[in-house]
Order: structure tokens, then sequence, then C-alpha cells
């Protein structure tokens, strides 16, 4: 489907300072192949960097990133929810490439 046929409103570039070099993160003696992968956006590492290692608060986490507190809680959440089940279930973290 392509941009233009799209519902709703379109997507906002988000401003995202993340780089990060490896792109798996996985519990240690098991093999790649044996795990499930969870996939992280860039967009929910820029969230959990910014609020958990830069320790703004939601407002200016939002401000930084060009979204609104709403959609910035929305992301983050998704990135709990997401590193919460791979750390509970021993699951590999996949961080998407932009």
């Amino acid at each position: 489907m392509n941009n233009r046929n799209r519902l709703g409103r379109p997507c906002k570039n988000r401003k995202i300072n993340f780089k990060h070099r490896e792109k798996f993160f996985k519990p240690t003696g098991i093999p790649l192949s044996g795990l499930e992968i969870i996939q992280l956006s860039f967009e929910e590492i820029e969230a959990l960097r910014l609020k958990n290692v830069e320790n703004y608060d939601q407002i200016e986490c939002a401000k930084r990133m060009s979204t609104s507190q709403s959609t910035f809680q929305r992301i983050l959440s998704s990135a709990y929810e997401k590193i919460s089940d791979a750390l509970i279930n021993e699951k590999a973290i996949k961080i998407l490439k932009e």
C-alpha cells in the first residue's frame, strides 16, 4: 500500500539521535537460531534513551523527538512491553534499521 492510499493522518518524521552498531541482543548460551526475536524500532530505542539514560521528563522527550506527549508515551510503552517480554521469556531483541 503506498502512502497516497493510506487512511488517517500521514506519519511524521521523528528526530532520532540514537546510533548503534549492534543489531541483536540475546541471552547467552542459546543460539540466535533457537530464539524468538522481538523487534524494536529506532523510535522505541530513542524513547528509551531519552527517558532512561538522559533522564528527561516526557514533555521534554516528546519535544526532542518532535512528537506529541501522548505519542511519545505510546512509543515508550511499546518499548517497555517488548523489552519486558524479551527479558522474561528469553527472547532475542533486534533493533531495526531506520
